[in-house]
């Protein structure tokens, strides 16, 4: 099955220039086949295409189905790497998991202080078109930390790995249900004062494992750790 994307299919019939090029050149899809277009927002339309034009290809609604957003949601707040190429990955890896929203943080220790969200965007829509979800996440704008500790969800969480201290792991600290937020480090880590500021801000400190990781092997791993939380409730 195709599934193509189409963020305003109530009042367009039509598929965008780089999707209607994919279709018809890529796919060499024609006149009157049939094909699946999602709005990012749940709705899957069948649809069965009227001009099979590489630069605007029509299509007419013949059925829509809608899908019910997860009981839960997973808000990822990640410092970003400098190298552009594992960022990339772990938007592409986490949409794919399922991730509802990401934001992009400046921290003290981050080598990365500016990024635009354009190339992050078509990512998560190839994404999700590739693992046949209805819903594309959210990427917020770059913030900076104080920023980031004002972000709203029903629990919020602080991955770090203590060198003297016990911290509880992930799996067994956070709450099927709700949205929860897990805060994602820099390669250097978080400083000690960002910690300390997490924490008094009601965020709980937890591992994601007895190992260190890479920051965007650190966010797949909240991700999945929170899928695994809510699918054995």
């Amino acid at each position: 099955m195709q599934l193509f994307y189409q963020p305003e299919t109530e009042s367009h019939s039509f598929l965008s220039e780089e999707e209607s090029r994919h279709c018809v050149k890529t796919l060499r899809l024609a006149k009157d086949a049939v094909i699946d277009v999602t709005d990012g927002a749940g709705k899957r339309h069948k649809c069965v295409i009227e001009t099979a034009d590489p630069r605007r290809c029509s299509f007419r609604i013949v059925e829509t189905s809608v899908e019910q957003p997860r009981p839960y949601r997973i808000h990822l707040a990640v410092a970003p790497t400098k190298n552009t190429d594992r960022l990339e990955w772990l938007v592409e890896k986490a949409v794919e998991l399922g991730v509802d929203q990401f934001s992009f943080f400046v921290s003290q220790h981050s080598e990365r202080r500016m990024m635009k969200t354009d190339r992050l965007e078509k990512i998560a829509v190839a994404a999700m078109k590739q693992s046949l979800q209805l819903f594309k996440p959210v990427i917020d704008p770059i913030i900076d930390f104080k920023t980031v500790l004002t972000l709203l969800a029903d629990q919020r969480f602080l991955a770090h790995l203590p060198e003297n201290e016990p911290a509880g792991s992930l799996l067994k600290t956070a709450s099927p249900g709700g949205t929860t937020l897990v805060l994602i480090g820099p390669e250097g880590d978080f400083s000690t004062n960002e910690i300390r500021q997490a924490r008094e801000n009601g965020f709980k400190m937890v591992t994601l494992g007895a190992t260190r990781l890479r920051t965007e092997t650190a966010a797949l791993a909240a991700c999945h750790i929170i899928h695994l939380i809510n699918d054995n409730e």
